[in-house]
């Protein structure tokens, strides 16, 4: 199976949407056990980390912000309910994923959101054309990274902000075979 094939059903792979989200915001048991296995971290640490990765987008944002990828939403929706004039494009390679995500948004009422289906190392958007480029723990799936991020800050305006939280080989414990989480912000 071709790397973005992987990629692309790697969410099918985790059983649910309750359990991916259980484990990537460390709130139920079974993601409880994975935050600490795998990252070393119980709630209170993630909550941190994300609060630190999502640090460099204002509370009073209004431009045009990307996220790649958006994976399931359970990040970041939250965060574009308290951005109401900021127009948000998410994208992402699973079809599973972005629908979760699709879904948060719908019941939230997020009219400001859309979604796309795409390579992120091949953006179908202009250059210059975000403010801000959000990614959360996604690099380390991109099959061509080098393209990833070239393609990120070629749609990023000059002078925009890139912020996210990324796997670092050597973090600690389990995460530390794949890498563990930093964040990140570059204006």
């Amino acid at each position: 199976m071709e790397r973005k094939d992987t990629i692309r059903n790697a969410y099918r792979k985790t059983g649910s949407n309750r359990f991916y989200d259980g484990m990537i915001t460390c709130t139920t048991i079974s993601g409880k056990a994975v935050c600490r296995a795998v990252w070393g971290m119980g709630k209170k640490e993630n909550d941190e980390y994300l609060r630190m990765a999502l640090s460099g987008i204002q509370a009073d944002f209004s431009g045009r912000l990307l996220e790649v990828p958006v994976g399931t939403g359970v990040l970041t929706m939250p965060l574009y309910q308290t951005l109401p004039h900021a127009d948000i494009t998410c994208l992402d390679y699973s079809p599973d994923m972005m629908a979760q995500a699709k879904e948060k948004a719908q019941c939230m009422s997020l009219a400001n959101v859309r979604f796309q289906q795409g390579d992120v190392g091949a953006l179908p958007f202009a250059d210059s054309s975000f403010d801000t480029v959000l990614s959360l723990n996604g690099f380390h799936a991109f099959p061509d990274k080098e393209a990833a991020y070239a393609e990120t800050f070629r749609v990023l305006k000059p002078g925009g902000m890139f912020c996210g939280c990324f796997y670092v080989a050597g973090g600690g414990k389990i995460a530390g075979r794949i890498g563990a989480s930093g964040a990140f912000i570059s204006p």
